[in-house]
């Protein structure tokens, strides 16, 4: 990373912002296992800047897009996205710079989680194909949820595994449980607006205790989803799940989708980091599959 990429950057920061930051310096932030992220000083303010190769530009217009939606249903913090592009052979996203608390109200994340989700949409996907992780997320437009979940998230994930070798016991069961998809979710959601990845590294809260979600990989769904990502790696306190039923119960049926919802994720995992994950997802659908009879 050279001073050229970072005056780059700051030209469209200017550019943007309508201010002018002369002095600068960098600082690495650790966490991410996708992009680079680097905090950028100036001396007008500082901003968070992802990095990555130029091919994955898209993957950077996708969060913009995610971010802004989130945005604009006035419901909970995101971060305001400034400019991206490409600059000196590295893609780039940039966005304020947050200082973050691991205090807040929990309560207030669980109501707000609850009013994101009264965004609803006519259709379930109705996004551009994002990204989970580094993966790509199909969004297209769908008036079924179970066909949506079949086609767009489990089937493709299935897909993705079977190109990397995992097949027998995965593939085979992972067939039958795509046929019990009706059954299993049982319901018919609302299409609501979904953060997409929702775990605890998403969510964190300002200085002032309000919450704030970043990276997501929205989409319109069940609303369920979200919720059960929360609980997949380690949960959220007791008190956010209690002010997200108070204000919009989860339905009848949640304990069982909670399970099928996570096996995406859980899928996602072994397409991006390997065999570790796959005994997880076929006890996972056995878990399913036994519930169906």
């Amino acid at each position: 990373m050279t001073k050229a990429l970072w005056i780059s950057i700051l030209r469209q920061i200017n550019k943007h912002t309508g201010t002018h930051p002369c002095n600068f310096t960098t600082q690495i932030i650790s966490g991410g296992c996708i992009n680079e992220t680097i905090k950028l000083s100036t001396n007008h303010k500082d901003y968070f800047v992802k990095l990555n190769r130029p091919a994955r530009l898209s993957m950077f217009e996708r969060e913009s897009e995610g971010l802004k939606t989130l945005a604009a249903s006035q419901s909970i913090q995101v971060p305001k996205v400034i400019c991206m592009g490409i600059a000196e052979q590295f893609a780039y996203l940039v966005l304020e710079f947050i200082t973050m608390s691991s205090r807040g109200s929990a309560e207030q994340a669980g109501r707000q989680l609850a009013l994101m989700h009264s965004t609803i949409s006519t259709q379930y996907g109705e996004m551009a194909t994002n990204y989970i992780g580094s993966t790509l997320q199909i969004n297209a437009s769908c008036d079924s949820w179970p066909r949506f979940w079949q086609q767009n998230r489990l089937g493709y994930q299935l897909r993705l595994a079977a190109k990397q070798g995992y097949g027998g016991k995965l593939q085979s069961r992972g067939e039958r449980l795509q046929e019990k998809l009706p059954e299993l979710i049982g319901h018919v959601p609302p299409a609501s607006l979904l953060h997409g990845d929702l775990w605890s590294g998403n969510l964190s809260y300002l200085t002032n205790g309000e919450p704030i979600i970043f990276d997501p990989a929205v989409y319109f769904g069940d609303r369920e989803t979200d919720v059960a990502m929360t609980e997949l790696f380690g949960g959220f306190p007791r008190r956010f799940y209690d002010a997200y039923n108070e204000a919009w119960p989860l339905e009848a049926g949640y304990k069982t989708r909670k399970t099928l919802y996570n096996l995406y994720q859980i899928l996602n995992h072994l397409n991006l980091f390997g065999g570790g994950y796959e005994q997880q997802a076929i006890a996972m659908i056995d878990q399913l599959l036994a519930e169906t009879g």
